[in-house]
């Protein structure tokens, strides 16, 4: 046993209680005559009593310091804001695009999406159609660079169209995007409000290999996020000037 266990030990009831067991067997081998006991007795009683306020004051003082923890806890999170953004690195970029889709709904924007992701079909399957039949999703927008356009009719439209759920893809808005930014905006199925994934062409958030680009990383915008007012923006006005094209 160490000495902090051996000074913490209550020392005061041990004695005590010593004190009764000596008092008792001397009583009974009538050692000891009762009206010395008495006293005895009457001493530990009181001892237990002290001893018993001194725990009840510790317990106070305990439940106090407590207490006061708990408000300084509850105070800080009080103050603590959740962040707007996350940023979402090359390792953890598919799961975290597989968890949108899962759990995107309502109308959803695709806009200046690399189509160049979805050319083969094994990505086409992996990216795109999880969206496509996501039975929470009533739209997909897609707003795209007339670069783009050719890409769309020889290799996406047609499997789109093999899609359950392909007729919610609307017909694209072709327009010259001179934007670098790039978003998926969606309502989130825990929030129930406008979510966003947000990447931008080009180096380092996105890579070329063999003229398709690869992103590395994206930003994962939360209901709360004030960008999310700007994209929706952005996406509107893009959509009004391809209609008055």
């Amino acid at each position: 046993m160490n000495m902090k266990k051996f000074f913490s030990l209550e020392w005061d009831a041990i004695a005590g209680i010593a004190a009764a067991v000596v008092a008792t067997v001397l009583n009974l081998l009538q050692l000891l005559p009762e009206q010395v006991v008495f006293p005895i007795v009457l001493g530990l009683l009181t001892l237990l009593f002290i001893n018993f306020i001194r725990h009840a004051r510790n317990n106070e003082l305990t439940a106090e310091q407590v207490d006061r923890t708990a408000r300084a806890v509850r105070r800080i999170q009080s103050e603590l804001k959740p962040a707007d953004v996350h940023l979402i690195g090359p390792r953890q970029l598919r799961s975290a695009h597989d968890d949108f889709m899962h759990h995107m709904g309502g109308d959803t924007i695709w806009f200046n999406v690399c189509l160049s992701m979805y050319r083969t079909q094994p990505q086409f399957d992996a990216l795109l159609r999880p969206a496509i039949e996501n039975p929470r999703i009533t739209s997909l927008h897609f707003i795209l660079d007339e670069s783009q356009r050719g890409l769309w009719q020889q290799d996406i439209a047609p499997r789109i169209a093999g899609c359950a759920g392909g007729a919610k893809v609307l017909e694209p808005c072709w327009t010259e995007l001179s934007q670098t930014t790039s978003f998926i905006l969606a309502d989130g199925q825990i929030s129930g409000q406008p979510e966003a994934l947000l990447s931008f062409w080009g180096e380092p958030f996105m890579a070329r290999t063999s003229g398709q680009g690869i992103p590395r990383f994206v930003f994962r915008l939360q209901a709360h996020s004030e960008l999310l007012p700007h994209l929706a923006e952005l996406a509107r006005s893009c959509s009004i000037a391809a209609r008055s094209r």
